[in-house]
């Protein structure tokens, strides 16, 4: 019981005070609720506790479906075949870039796997600091494409570590492609739906709402979909993002629906997460020989590849919009610390490397969010 009593003070003051000292630092509030969350744990204020991890992964999930409204399908279809053909190139570049990567510096192969990452759930806090601008828009839309590769990736190396190449491995691919078949069959009905009877969407968010009914909707969707996905075995954050798009691509008459969610998730649940993700590192890990420098190289090439993939965009948003677009895309947390865990409770790396990931997700956060604040105040993008 003492336990649960100084998570619940400790975390109570972390998420009053990081918002204070984001604003006297100018440092971004996510990092600051990291940092804060690994010095309590390192300092025995917090410890692990299964509710702390249950509502922090509920935090990691609304933070996917967050993401996933960010998403209108039908503004992506609108856009030009041009960039769509660009983005896929760019994704698969990460991926031939890292190959690259893990097989000349001599890497297990899970860095093929992590280097690529890309996670635009992060995106969702960028968009409410600095608005409509174009590089975040074509960040978001390119990092859709990446995310779902990303996610495939993740649900894939899941069921290989868990089953191996088995019957059960195909078996879990298989059920992942049926998912995505029906996404775009449910998509097309329910448009179609909508179509012929519009005061559907009314009907489910009333306009005039005087019982939050838009909210209950949502959380129903939300929920929704994290049973099919437990119930399909399957990657728990396809079905929050899938929930996310889903809201966002026939509920937009709704334009207070968003903020709404967003004040919901980013005043308490998103947050209680990122501290969630500090006091998965403890200080005292600092002091592992060559940790720092192992996590900053996987920082720095994380980064890099992504700089050099957005070349691809410098024609269409100009230098200094596809840089912003790289660094942005340059902080996969939630992914990478997914995947890193699954490959360490698996025992494809060592608890060196494990922290080397949680670490260099810790850094990649911290160093785009500095970097992007430093080149937006710099220079004048669109």
């Amino acid at each position: 019981m003492e336990n649960e009593i100084s998570i619940i003070i400790i975390l109570s003051l972390i998420l009053f005070s990081s918002p204070l000292i984001s604003k006297f630092t100018k440092i971004p509030t996510i990092p600051i609720e990291i940092i804060l969350g690994s010095i309590a744990v390192s300092l025995g204020f917090m410890s692990k506790n299964h509710i702390f991890d249950l509502v922090a992964e509920l935090g990691f999930l609304y933070l996917m479906f967050l993401a996933g409204i960010e998403i209108d399908f039908k503004k992506i279809f609108k856009v030009s075949s041009h960039i769509i053909k660009k983005a896929f190139l760019y994704t698969l570049l990460l991926y031939v870039l890292s190959c690259g990567i893990a097989i000349y510096f001599d890497l297990a192969k899970i860095f093929i796997v992590t280097l690529p990452l890309i996670s635009i759930g992060l995106l969702a806090s960028l968009k409410k600091e600095y608005g409509e601008t174009q590089w975040l828009t074509l960040a978001i839309t390119v990092g859709l494409i990446g995310e779902i590769v990303s996610i495939v990736v993740l649900t894939a190396v899941s069921a290989g570590l868990e089953f191996g190449l088995t019957i059960e491995f195909y078996k879990s691919l298989f059920v992942l492609c049926v998912v995505f078949v029906a996404m775009v069959l449910s998509y097309n009905l329910f448009h179609n739906l909508i179509w012929w009877f519009p005061e559907i969407k009314t009907k489910l968010m009333p306009q005039v709402d005087t019982q939050e009914q838009d909210i209950r909707v949502s959380m129903a969707i939300f929920f929704m979909m994290i049973a099919l996905m437990l119930y399909l075995h399957l990657e728990v954050a396809l079905g929050t993002f899938i929930a996310g798009v889903f809201i966002a691509t026939f509920f937009q008459h709704n334009k207070s629906l968003p903020t709404k969610l967003e004040h919901f998730g980013f005043g308490w649940l998103v947050p209680i997460f990122f501290v969630w993700i500090g006091t998965s590192f403890e200080l005292k890990s600092l002091f592992i020989d060559n940790l720092i420098v192992t996590a900053l190289l996987i920082t720095f090439s994380m980064i890099l590849i992504r700089i050099i993939g957005s070349s691809l965009f410098v024609k269409d948003i100009g230098v200094k919009s596809s840089l912003l677009l790289a660094i942005s895309h340059s902080q996969p947390l939630t992914l990478l610390i997914a995947v890193a865990t699954l490959a360490f409770q698996n025992n494809s790396i060592t608890q060196f490397y494990f922290f080397s990931f949680i670490l260099a997700a810790i850094f990649e956060v911290i160093i785009s969010m500095l970097l992007i604040r430093i080149i937006s105040n710099s220079f004048n993008t669109n």
